[in-house]
């Protein structure tokens, strides 16, 4: 695991959620190691954790009340795949997603992974080997 902070921003917290759903949000990410603080003095708020407090609280949420803190939910989950997709190399990704579907395109895996042809074709001249 690593220690970097991930941030993400939760636009209108309290207009989508409410009040008292996010302050019951703010105690249950001090528990999992989170931080949910409003930015300056805006309407906007933003949840700081590591990678594994993320994945926690995301679990407590969606254990605890779900329908109430899917927005919650929801941006952690978003901002976890984003994160985990940068912490992949392209080459990994590549290989990855030919594995898993072998009718995959050159150009659909260009488009999901934004790469170029060659390292597409790299990829699934890999997988073929592999």
């Amino acid at each position: 695991m690593t220690d970097k902070t991930i941030t993400t921003h939760l636009p209108s917290l309290i207009h989508r959620i409410g009040s008292d759903n996010t302050k019951k949000a703010k105690l249950v990410a001090l528990e999992c190691g989170c931080e949910i603080k409003r930015i300056r003095r805006s309407r906007n708020w933003q949840v700081a954790g590591n990678e594994h407090s993320f994945k926690k609280l995301s679990e407590r949420l969606r254990l605890s009340e779900p329908e109430a803190m899917q927005f919650l939910i929801r941006k952690i989950d978003e901002r976890l795949t984003t994160y985990n997709d940068k912490l992949e190399r392209i080459e990994d990704k590549l290989k990855r997603l030919v594995i898993q579907n072998s009718n995959i395109t050159l150009a659909e895996l260009m488009q999901i992974t934004n790469c170029s042809i060659t390292e597409a074709r790299f990829a699934r001249f890999d997988a073929d080997s592999f």
